[in-house]
């Protein structure tokens, strides 16, 4: 089992716009704080964007954890539902669930996992629609 020396959950709050994009900025500022590379940190601080998002927009609320350990960085977002009907669907660039009230905002666009997948270098995303979805994103510390 991989053993990472430190780690951190935010509470992430659905269809609270007004503080979304707060946790992964906190991620963002401890990556830089421990002087992981700018490359690296900028990915990160991408897929995390995402992910909380996603849990903003799409989900009834749920947590997003940054993992750390000496050679990678493990991002995991959970949620309580309602779930992903069809995963190869929303995977696709343009695709879009999302409410109007996030689409007035510029929101919801269809391209949160898109571009998560494309930050990670490990990307799993598991959903069962009405229950929830857990995506894993890792990023090797080269």
């Amino acid at each position: 089992m991989k053993r990472y020396i430190m780690e951190h959950t935010y509470s992430i709050e659905a269809g609270n716009y007004a503080v979304a994009g707060e946790a992964s900025s906190s991620i963002k500022g401890l990556l830089k704080k421990l002087g992981i590379d700018g490359g690296i940190v900028r990915r990160m601080a991408i897929a995390a964007y995402e992910a909380e998002m996603n849990l903003v927009i799409h989900s009834v609320g749920g947590s997003l954890t940054i993992k750390i350990a000496p050679d990678e960085l493990l991002l995991i977002s959970e949620d309580g539902g309602p779930g992903i009907a069809d995963i190869d669907l929303a995977m696709e660039e343009g695709y879009s669930t999302a409410p109007e009230e996030a689409r007035e905002m510029g929101f919801g666009a269809g391209m949160g996992l898109s571009n998560m997948k494309r930050c990670a270098d490990e990307f799993n995303i598991h959903s069962d629609a009405g229950i929830g979805t857990k995506l894993q994103i890792k990023i090797y510390l080269k």
